[in-house]
């Protein structure tokens, strides 16, 4: 759903010539043809993902086939602290159509705390944008249950939203498992920099979990990563993570979601999740 335009202009590429032997090249096109009447649209397919850049709105589409938004833009129903029982009082605000975690200086879940979903999910497409301010740290996490009761942020599966240029948390780990989209500690995000938007603008996440457990992330569009919940693979990169003291880490049948404070300011909206069946 593109709000910019509504029509344009058909164009054909001349493409620089950057080294010598690209000099002289053809390309050639022919049968070029355009059809602007007596149109009718295709049917989607039932599981196709539709992108959507209009903030905090499903249209029809979205709505038959069983999105729903986590964040309506204008209140912070549906969320409340991951300790406690309602929406924190303090270090988070709902402004302008997105939810803010505030910058408490880098202190983790030291002023509002990370904030968890209402509902549990267990087999789920979960969409979400979300701008850094320089340096920050965040994230969004899935299967989150609550029970470990550990100190600063709550544990579960992270889909990491991180400034790899100016945290020092992206130099940490092993292989990059702690950059932007990683599966935190466990798996590296493999992502082009010409896929990224600049810090300071919206850049949009996902996580599909399918009900055979295989989980796939999502950047701006492109798959970064892909694993199986459960599976030995899954199980020794736990084992080598700082997750391991925590049995039967990210096995969860079904858990929150949460949006983490990690003491950095970081926006979030266009929140919405699909239920797999």
């Amino acid at each position: 759903v593109d709000t910019l335009d509504r029509e344009g202009f058909i164009a054909l590429q001349v493409h620089a010539v950057t080294t010598q032997d690209q000099a002289g090249k053809k390309v050639y096109f022919k049968n070029i043809r355009i059809q602007t009447a007596n149109l009718k649209p295709t049917a989607f397919p039932a599981d196709i993902y539709v992108v959507n850049n209009v903030p905090n709105f499903l249209n029809a589409y979205e709505k038959t086939h069983g999105w729903k938004l986590l964040f309506d833009g204008k209140t912070a129903d549906g969320w409340i602290s991951a300790k406690g029982s309602a929406f924190p009082a303090k270090g988070w605000e709902v402004e302008n159509g997105t939810m803010t975690v505030l910058s408490s200086e880098g202190k983790e879940a030291a002023n509002g705390g990370d904030i968890v979903s209402k509902n549990l999910f267990s087999a789920f497409d979960v969409s979400f944008d979300f701008k850094l301010t320089p340096g920050a740290n965040s994230g969004l996490k899935y299967f989150v249950t609550l029970d470990e009761k550990s100190e600063g942020s709550a544990i579960g599966l992270e889909y990491q939203v991180l400034d790899d240029e100016l945290h020092p948390d992206a130099k940490l780990g092993r292989d990059g498992d702690r950059t932007l989209a990683s599966l935190y500690d466990l798996i590296p995000a493999k992502k082009q920099a010409r896929f990224l938007h600049p810090i300071g603008s919206w850049n949009n996440g996902r996580v599909v979990v399918y009900p055979n457990n295989h989980v796939e992330h999502y950047l701006n569009g492109v798959k970064v990563l892909e694993y199986d919940r459960g599976s030995k693979e899954f199980e020794h990169l736990v084992s080598i993570s700082k997750y391991k003291i925590w049995p039967n880490f990210g096995l969860a049948k079904a858990g929150h979601i949460l949006l983490q404070d990690h003491g950095n300011q970081v926006s979030f909206r266009s929140i919405k999740i699909k239920e797999l069946k």
